[in-house]
């Protein structure tokens, strides 16, 4: 029996000692990735470019060249896009990937594809506490 309640012992100190060495991973903010970006957007047929700008505001170019101004924001899930009145909003919930397309409906029920050109790279992980050593 002493045996026994040792190895369970020894087994769950091991399951609750795992993630402790286990290096962080950086975390994701919605609309990191695409802060200073230009991304083609498409819906309907329809492709136009939007700058998300890291102040929250966004400039939407038409196929003809037009400028539209915006805002934008990213929170709650959604990622969101206001211009000339109106909102529309997609579900947000994995980062963006360059040259990668993402096909998402928005609150308008309009299937719209993202493909941005580039993204921003992840922050770098928080730095890691050892514990003191030998020495200190």
């Amino acid at each position: 029996m002493t045996n026994s309640l040792l190895l369970r012992s020894a087994f769950f100190g091991a399951v609750l000692a795992a993630p402790v060495g286990v290096a962080a991973q950086p975390m994701w903010t919605p609309g990191s990735e695409i802060t200073g970006q230009t991304v083609q957007v498409q819906t309907n047929g329809v492709m136009n470019s939007i700058t998300f700008n890291a102040d929250g505001t966004a400039t939407i170019t038409t196929p003809a060249g037009t400028s539209v101004p915006g805002t934008w924001s990213a929170a709650n899930g959604q990622l969101c896009l206001s211009a000339n009145g109106g909102q529309e909003c997609w579900p947000y919930a994995q980062p963006f990937a360059a040259g990668q397309q993402m096909a998402l409906t928005s609150s308008c029920q309009q299937v719209t594809t993202f493909m941005p050109a580039a993204v921003n790279a992840p922050p770098p992980p928080p730095p890691t506490t050892q514990g003191a050593g030998e020495r200190g």
